[in-house]
């Protein structure tokens, strides 16, 4: 080959073959400041220095793969020496880049392959820049010039590829900065290599400006090279910051790490890195990016970017409603009204409305009306004229805001005419008051007999006669034409008896026997006729005296002998009172300030016994002397809150004049009952109005004038202590525990100490408050004792709750306060086992027999011990062995005084002969081998159990007691039959000398 540099001029179109494949493809970060392949005319670099007729740089015209002029440079003269030949670009501004990138294209012929040369051939050249602040012209100087590398070519070609026209393209990119000045030259200079370039692109990077999280951020020039540009970004039109917009500009000209966000504002919805209008039809009424949402049923939105949409004709929204919520209308009227009249109250009941408007907040207001005239057959009334009833009528449970579609309205008047007008009504009714509806009903109450009188005083008794005056009755229901009084000897039992009548409320009996015990009634008649008969009243007339006291001379000694007697029983009272100060100075325990009584009891001095309310004549009496009276108009009901015997029990408020308004339970008496059951209902209540202590559930008291019947008592908020404790499973301290057995320990003293006993103690039948005080409560199958301490209720039948009872009551149906101490200990153990089922699922046939072989409840999971011998006590078969519950009171004292006792548990000492069977009836015989030991517990009730099992070491005894869940069980034998095996196999004392690698407690623990 002729090396000449001209004849070397072909390698040119032999290049254009490879820049056909090398198309240019730029990142969209990348701004060019120079490339040579898009000027379609000649670059004019200048070149250095020149030789004779040619530059040693030669500019080249080609065309690219779709034809397009290009232009190249070329070098080659390897056949002389010395070679120094230089390229100049012209003067390029660098914008505001600091930092440049140059990419050179070019082709490299490999030194080897060509002949002859005469000279120094290379295969490289050097690249160097010069900054300055404006164009040097044609000016050109070496030494100005920095070098930014010498530029060698991965792949170089030979004569073997000219012959193939294939040649290698070569791709260099150099970083060159930070720049300063305004502007730059590139210079390349050839020391005698054969090289065509055959492009040069000159470029730096920056970050485009793009959206992210609607905020708009600008080009950004990364500063250098080293660290990252912060840069802050505006909202996009139409949303707002909800956090600053920020990102970091890299050196590579990429974005990252986005923080924080715009939102798009109401009425807009993001679409394409924008906020737009919500569609006509669609709402957005908060801000964020959420889509906008469709207009709810009954609305409309006929503009774009809407914030909510209106209501359709007759529709609305209330205040609190959502934009979300579809618009409503108030409901029609309340559908068949029905009213069932009693005398002067009536009950009325009626449907929903057909149509709720879309809500379900609906309400219901009640207005009564008095009216004059006469009423149509039909329900609406006819020639009435009508006023609001009077202020003293009273609705149960009130006249507005009715969530049920019943009320009962008391204390109307008899023989009138009243309508009723029934609204339903809702949240958006206040919006449309011309669209309100009602239904309206008439009636006529009955012509109704006065109430009993209850109320009857003695005002002057003398041996012969008697002064009596009386209260008119609560609701005379019309005029008082006049009574009858009807008056006879107590012991005669009505056989003989008289009757007066009197217009007012005051009589003078007159013709009585001295010394003589009268029983006496009284009723009321108005037009209706007569009322019911008042409770009998007791009074007796003066005995008969030995001196008249009619003379002035007798009553003058009658004053002195009743100032004599006065100052008698003043001094003996002083005597008492001083006497017992000095006792009380000198006491030094508790219970020398108790009294002694027959029935064995111990009791507090002034502490009234028990009375049973059953041994009154008429029980009605009871409740008024035991229980207080409320007006129904001061009890409001807020919820049912569950069901009991008798009817509803409810959570309201009471608020009595001049008082505080207290939350209160009610139990009330459903319709339709009988007078049987509505004593027994009241009968609880006689029964608590009698007890007051802080442990003992408080009534509040009675309606018993008006319906329905109600028993009023004390809320406690946290319900029954079972469901409690099993909510709140291992939530509390062992001294929380004990502090609350202690109350009912305390409740149930109080009761024994008035000779009360009450037959059902169980934790479902205590009450917590919301300071965790424990209330006894439930005393529907209580009964009192007598006087002798050896006397027992005997029931005439009946429930018992077998799994808190003790065995002769079940045996005997015998109860006492033994008996009540049994249930103790079964409440102590459900208190302890966190609300646990007593005896777990055995049946009540298998809880009877198993108590009476001996077997007695295992100690629950981490009870102490003190807790659990306190069980067995309580749990003791000898009635007369068990603990009084003074004696508990006092035992748990000691616990609470001395915290340390409870970190002893039953599962790790060594336990009581009766833990688990009675020794005297059924024995475990002591083992000397494993053997024998398993023999032993074959002859137990659980030996079914073990059938089949085979045991030749500790290890498969252990297995044994874990896997007892999953032994056979007899179908004829108990059902749960496990469960008594699984506490056979925690009594196990096995000693170390029969099984030393297994610990006696590897029972408890395996099971």
């Amino acid at each position: 080959m002729d090396c000449n540099p001209r004849s070397l001029l072909f390698i040119l179109p032999l290049l254009l073959s490879c820049v056909i494949t090398c198309a240019a493809i730029y990142a969209p970060n990348e701004v060019n400041l120079l490339d040579s392949k898009a000027s379609q005319g000649e670059l004019g670099w200048i070149s250095y220095p020149l030789h004779g007729w040619r530059e040693n740089w030669e500019e080249i015209s080609g065309v690219d793969e779709h034809y397009t002029p290009i232009r190249t440079f070329q070098v080659c003269n390897v056949m002389e020496y010395s070679q120094n030949n230089w390229l100049r670009t012209n003067w390029i501004a660098r914008q505001s880049a600091q930092k440049i990138y140059v990419e050179l294209k070019f082709t490299l012929r490999d030194c080897n392959s060509i002949p002859l040369v005469l000279g120094t051939c290379k295969e490289t050249f050097n690249l160097l820049y010069q900054e300055t602040d404006d164009d040097q012209g044609t000016h050109f100087r070496e030494h100005l010039y920095t070098k930014i590398d010498t530029i060698a070519a991965d792949e170089s070609f030979t004569q073997m590829d000219l012959g193939d026209r294939i040649l290698k393209l070569n791709t260099e990119v150099r970083e060159v900065g930070p720049m300063t000045k305004k502007g730059f030259y590139l210079a390349f200079q050839d020391v005698g290599a054969c090289v065509a370039l055959v492009s040069v692109r000159v470029y730096f990077k920056k970050c485009p400006n793009t959206v992210r999280n609607l905020a708009s951020f600008p080009d950004t020039v990364p500063m250098d090279s080293q660290s990252l540009v912060e840069v802050k970004g505006s909202c996009v039109n139409h949303s707002k910051e909800q956090e600053p917009p920020r990102m970091y500009c890299s050196t590579e000209g990429e974005w990252l790490v986005p923080i924080g966000k715009c939102l798009c504002n109401p009425g807009y919805e993001e679409r394409s890195n924008t906020c737009q209008m919500c569609r006509a039809g669609f709402y957005k009424s908060n801000l964020g990016n959420m889509e906008c949402s469709k207009c709810p049923p009954h609305s409309f939105s006929h503009h774009e970017g809407s914030l909510h949409c209106g209501c359709e004709n007759n529709y609305f929204r209330a205040e609190g409603d959502p934009a979300s919520m579809a618009c409503t209308r108030p409901p029609s009227a309340p559908r068949n009204v029905i009213s069932s009249i009693n005398e002067t109250s009536v009950i009325l009941d009626w449907s929903w409305p057909e149509d709720a408007g879309g809500r379900r907040d609906i309400t219901f207001n009640v207005l009564c009306k008095r009216c004059r005239g006469v009423a149509s057959n039909g329900s609406n009334g006819g020639n009435l004229r009508c006023e609001p009833c009077r202020s003293n009528v009273h609705f149960l449970p009130r006249a507005a805001g009715l969530h049920n579609t019943t009320v009962t309205v008391g204390d109307l008047l008899a023989h009138t005419n009243y309508t009723f007008e029934i609204e339903a009504l809702s949240g958006v009714s206040s919006l449309a008051p011309k669209m309100r509806q009602y239904a309206a009903v008439t009636i006529t109450t009955n012509q109704a007999a006065p109430s009993p009188v209850t109320v009857i005083r003695k005002e002057k008794t003398s041996r012969n006669s008697v002064s009596l005056s009386w209260q008119r009755p609560e609701r005379p229901n019309g005029i008082i034409l006049d009574y009858e009084i009807k008056y006879y000897e107590k012991e005669e039992q009505e056989t003989s008896y008289t009757i007066l009548r009197a217009r007012g409320c005051n009589v003078t009996l007159s013709g009585l026997k001295p010394n003589t015990a009268y029983l006496l009634q009284i009723r009321a008649r108005t037009a209706a006729g007569y009322g019911a008969s008042s409770p009998s009243f007791q009074f007796e007339t003066s005995p008969d005296s030995a001196f008249s006291i009619s003379s002035e001379s007798s009553q003058v000694v009658l004053i002195a002998i009743s100032s004599a007697v006065a100052i008698i029983l003043l001094t003996v009272l002083l005597y008492v009172l001083i006497g017992r100060f000095c006792c009380h100075s000198k006491s030094k325990h508790p219970d020398e300030k108790r009294l002694h009584f027959g029935n064995g009891h111990l009791r507090l001095p002034g502490i009234r016994t028990y009375v049973d309310p059953h041994t009154y004549e008429d029980p009605s009496q009871a409740v008024h002397e035991f229980a207080k009276e409320l007006d129904a108009s001061c009890i409001a009901i807020d919820k049912v809150v569950g069901a009991g015997e008798f009817g509803e029990v409810c959570s309201g408020r009471l608020k009595l004049p001049s008082k505080k308004e207290i939350c209160v339970a009610i139990k009330t008496l459903k319709g339709g009952y009988t007078d049987k059951q509505r004593r027994d209902f009241l009968a609880e209540a006689s029964i608590m109005g009698q007890f007051d202590h802080p442990n003992i559930i408080r009534l509040e008291g009675v309606v018993t004038r008006s319906k329905p019947v109600m028993i009023v008592t004390e809320y406690m908020e946290n319900g029954s202590l079972d469901n409690f404790l099993r909510k709140h499973d291992a939530q509390f301290t062992g001294i929380q525990l004990v502090g609350m057995l202690r109350g009912i320990a305390s409740g149930m003293k109080y009761l024994s100490d008035m000779g009360y006993v009450h037959r059902d103690l169980a934790a479902r039948n205590i009450l917590v408050n919301s300071n965790l005080v424990c209330k006894v409560s439930d005393f529907g199958l209580s009964r009192v004792l007598e006087d002798d301490p050896e006397a027992a209720y005997t029931t005439r039948g009946g429930k018992i709750p077998i799994r808190w009872t003790a065995p002769e009551a079940i045996a005997y149906r015998k109860f006492t306060s033994a008996s009540d101490a049994w249930s103790y200990g079964i409440v102590l153990w459900e208190v302890m086992s966190y609300g646990e089922r007593p005896y777990w699922e055995m049946s009540n046939q298998d809880v009877i027999k198993a108590v009476d072989e001996g077997y007695r409840l295992p100690p629950p999971m981490d009870c102490p011990a003190t807790l659990y011998q306190l069980m067995l006590d309580c749990w003791q078969k000898e009635r007369n062995n068990r603990p009084k519950f003074e004696q508990i009171v006092s035992i748990l004292d000691k616990l609470i005084r001395n915290p340390g006792s409870l970190k002893i548990t039953a599962n790790t000492t060594s336990r009581p002969a009766n833990l688990l069977l009675d020794r005297s009836s059924s024995e475990v015989p002591s083992m000397g081998t494993l053997g024998d030991w398993m023999d032993g517990m074959r002859t137990l009730p659980c030996k079914e159990a073990f059938s089949g099992v085979s045991y030749s070491s500790c290890d498969t005894l252990a297995k044994t007691s874990t896997d007892v869940y999953r032994l056979p069980v007899p179908v004829a034998g108990p059902r749960n039959l496990r469960g008594l095996c699984r506490v056979v196999l925690t009594e196990v004392h096995v000693t170390p000398a029969t099984c030393p690698e297994w610990e006696p407690s590897m029972g408890i623990t395996t099971l």
